[in-house]
């Protein structure tokens, strides 16, 4: 007589329930984790963030005698290769006659300015160790506002920090800071000492290098900006190809057209951009616009955002020849200009 073990897939079926149970409470715990701690997007970035210490030489006058007085001066940085290049702000190396670089290991270096854009306030700096830790880059252009980001750098020169925050507006292009802004604005706390570090995401990828506050006190209070990594490539691209960015140059400023404008100086357009300035030997003066005339295309687009215009402008090559429609007082009219090259810290917009 055969007898049916009926025990068998009981024990069976017990142990399956028990496996799974297992696996969803692993899985719980990890998304608890993830959800309660930056920890793992930390380990990622942090050794690839780097702290900057800069000496610089001021002029003073004692006793009717003038004197070189040597200071100390700290930022961050970000190892974006593998062969030692580091992202940081023009600002942290400025005039600087040594920069040493802390590595989050311990190491430290001399490093190399390769070439610096005061535009952007972005800087790039050369390393010769082996073993260098480069950070994963991200893509700004997918940052959304409200996503959920770090900065990581050396506020105060108190050693490596990471402050949490969240993205909290995209396209800051009118602090005054910059000739082309277009920050990420985060309320994690971004202190002097912050500058030229990394703003990560939860993935430990770089969004952005932390460039300034925005502070009535000196200290953080939660309006920070960042370029975007995007943004920082570009540039850094050129500087290292070139040792510097190359940008196409019109030479004149101009603001948006609006309806309040248009009617209180009766102008014949209510949209475009009005010219409030023109500088003297640029393409622009050699073309024949003058102040208050009305610009109303480019290349064929409408122009109507002057910080688009600016950024068009500036991403042409020197050389490069552009049509623009504009009108001067009832008459409008046509003309085809030759960008030149853009003069270093050139404070004209375009």
């Amino acid at each position: 007589m055969i007898r049916k073990n009926y025990c068998i897939p009981i024990i069976i079926s017990v142990l399956a329930g028990t496996c799974i149970g297992l696996a969803v409470l692993l899985i719980q715990e990890k998304q608890n984790t993830s959800n309660s701690s930056y920890s793992i997007p930390v380990k990622v970035a942090t050794p690839s963030v780097v702290n900057i210490y800069t000496q610089v030489a001021q002029k003073i006058t004692l006793n009717n005698q003038k004197e070189s007085k040597h200071s100390i001066n700290l930022g961050s940085g970000v190892i974006a290769t593998r062969d030692g290049f580091i992202l940081t702000n023009h600002h942290v190396t400025q005039n600087a006659q040594s920069i040493v670089i802390a590595l989050n290991d311990g190491r430290r270096t001399e490093a190399k300015l390769i070439g610096s854009d005061p535009s952007t306030d972005l800087a790039v700096l050369k390393i010769n160790l082996s073993n260098l830790p480069n950070i994963k880059m991200g893509n700004s252009s997918k940052v959304s506002i409200g996503d959920r980001i770090l900065a990581i750098g050396n506020p105060f020169g108190i050693g490596q920090t990471v402050t949490a925050g969240i993205i909290s507006a995209k396209g800051r292009n009118s602090i005054g800071l910059n000739t082309y802004e277009n920050f990420l604005q985060t309320d994690a706390a971004i202190n002097p000492g912050n500058s030229g570090g990394a703003l990560v995401n939860l993935k430990g990828e770089l969004i952005g290098i932390s460039s300034a506050i925005y502070s009535s006190t000196g200290g953080s209070q939660g309006i920070g900006f960042a370029t975007p990594v995007n943004d920082a490539l570009e540039v850094m691209t050129a500087i290292i190809n070139n040792g510097e960015v190359v940008r196409g140059y019109l030479g004149m400023d101009a603001q948006k057209i609006t309806q309040s404008l248009a009617n209180n100086l009766s102008l014949p357009s209510n949209h475009g951009l009005l010219v409030n300035d023109i500088t003297k030997e640029s393409p622009a003066e050699k073309a024949g616009i003058e102040v208050g005339d009305i610009i109303l295309e480019i290349n064929n687009n409408p122009s109507q955002d002057p910080f688009k215009v600016r950024r068009l402008i500036a991403s042409l090559k020197p050389g490069t020849n552009i049509s623009l429609v504009g009108i001067r007082g009832q008459q409008s009219y046509q003309t085809d200009i030759m960008l030149e090259k853009q003069p270093t810290m050139q404070r004209i917009n375009y």
